[in-house]
């Protein structure tokens, strides 16, 4: 197996397996009274994210591979880990809220409202550069932007935050 291939075979199981996790983390929230919010846009962003992902397996072929772009993308899987050890079971691909929770104030929520989406974001963008594929990133950015307006918009109702880029406050 070549190096493009081998990196996506990599991403495409970590995927998987937050989606598994993602399952088991959505049904125990909702087993303690949790509800789900933006269910009707959750079918279009794994469309999109699956679109993706079949983009760079069907382009990346024997492309050369940037070094430097890899080891940025590296570091986004770092902060990827980071985002999902800071929310624990708390951690769904879906909009969950669980009634009188305190908002994530720890980690990379210190800084940003929502580093999930930043690092994202950055990943959609940096992965398919990272094999020269400039037409994937840009396309797959904008249809993103899209995608992050909508889900952004209904997560910020669903937790009650009004709009803006500060971080939430700080929980006592």
């Amino acid at each position: 197996m070549n190096l493009p291939y081998a990196i996506m075979a990599f991403v495409t199981l970590q995927r998987l397996s937050e989606l598994v996790i993602a399952k088991r983390n959505t049904a125990r929230l909702m087993a303690a009274g949790a509800r789900e919010y933006g269910a009707n846009h959750y079918p279009v962003m794994v469309t999109m994210h699956t679109a993706w992902l079949l983009a760079l397996w069907f382009s990346v072929g024997d492309r050369a591979v940037s070094w430097p772009l890899l080891l940025v993308f590296a570091m986004l899987q770092g902060m990827r880990v980071w985002v999902l050890a800071t929310l624990g079971p708390r951690w769904t691909t879906r909009i969950i809220v669980l009634p009188r929770a305190s908002l994530v104030a720890k980690g990379p929520f210190r800084f940003l409202r929502h580093p999930n989406y930043a690092v994202v974001t950055a990943e959609i963008a940096v992965l398919p550069l990272t094999f020269g594929l400039v037409g994937i990133a840009a396309l797959f950015t904008v249809l993103n932007a899209a995608m992050l307006y909508v889900r952004i918009g209904a997560e910020n109702r669903a937790l009650g935050i009004s709009g803006g880029a500060s971080p939430p406050p700080a929980q006592p």
